[in-house]
């Protein structure tokens, strides 16, 4: 038996990413490549551990408990080389960063500004995914953090929360709510509702709502981005809920071309920083969601509420 740990990882990220080609892509080789690696674990096993499908791929029962135990192995590995801190409270070595694509444009800028003044020695590698890949990412050991909308099972993550970020309800100029000050969930009966897939837990926080509300929730179209949320509701084609952070880095003050309306009551989504339990230097962690509150505090104050 020969096992190496590239097959191991190999495997990890074919079992997160569930397709041959859209794995070789992240790990930066070809899907022949791949399939090789994966057949050559398969005949040092003794048995077939992934069965192609035309949707995808299923683990086979021994691939199973294989991917179980590639995931102890991965992390294990990951805690003996993760960069240590140096001296008290200084970051060194590299840190592997996932963020969702709704958080971190509009604030992780600031962040890594600061990051870099306070520990120049500290690499960061960030990844961008929906929230739903990056808690999957994160179990396969592909980050050691993600900056990410919340909840995540506490179980499984250490988890801390960061700021609540209210959400304001975009209309076209053309909407007859475009005048209002403010939004009630009264206003949202009938309404067409756009938003981001369910990868995105903004989705199901906007699908929840639109249920309460007695609004439609559109199933015809589902935004790639935030910024495909507005474009769609300046066409007119229905109304969304955008984050405070996203409307004040892009929707202009002057002619914007959706009108913004604070929710009353106000509703909001919790940002967090998380971590997987079982992996080391949770002062690597610490300092990070430190750094990020005092950007928070020194710069988002008006826009965003500290949490703790």
């Amino acid at each position: 038996m020969d096992v190496s740990l590239r097959q191991i990882r190999y495997l990890a990220t074919l079992v997160a990413e569930r397709q041959y080609a859209r794995a070789a892509r992240v790990l930066g080789i070809s899907q022949p490549s791949l399939s090789l690696q994966i057949k050559a674990l398969e005949d040092a096993l003794g048995g077939m551990l992934v069965e192609r499908r035309r949707t995808g791929l299923i683990l086979t029962p021994l691939g199973r408990e294989v991917a179980a135990h590639a995931q102890t192995v991965l992390q294990a590995v990951d805690a003996l080389t993760q960069a240590a801190v140096t001296s008290e409270g200084d970051l060194g070595g590299t840190l592997r960063l996932g963020t969702s694509p709704t958080v971190g444009p509009y604030l992780l800028p600031k962040v890594l500004h600061r990051l870099h003044l306070d520990h120049p020695s500290v690499k960061l590698i960030i990844r961008d995914a929906p929230p739903r890949v990056l808690a999957e990412e994160l179990s396969a050991g592909r980050h050691d953090m993600i900056l990410t909308q919340l909840p995540l099972p506490a179980e499984e993550y250490r988890v801390l929360p960061l700021f609540r970020e209210p959400l304001g309800l975009a209309v076209s100029q053309e909407h007859r709510l475009a005048r209002q000050e403010t939004a009630r969930k009264a206003d949202l009966a009938g309404q067409s509702i756009l938003t981001l897939s369910s990868s995105y837990a903004l989705h199901h926080q906007m699908a929840a709502l639109a249920v309460d509300a007695g609004a439609n929730m559109r199933e015809d179209f589902e935004g790639t981005s935030l910024d495909a949320l507005r474009q769609m509701v300046a066409l007119g084609m229905g109304v969304t809920l955008l984050p405070a952070l996203y409307v004040r880095s892009e929707v202009g003050q002057q002619d914007p071309d959706v009108a913004i309306l604070p929710m009353k009551p106000q509703h909001y989504r919790q940002i967090g920083l998380a971590s997987r339990i079982t992996s080391g230097n949770p002062a690597a962690f610490e300092a990070f969601a430190e750094i990020t509150r005092r950007v928070v505090k020194e710069s988002f104050s008006k826009d965003v509420t500290l949490i703790g």
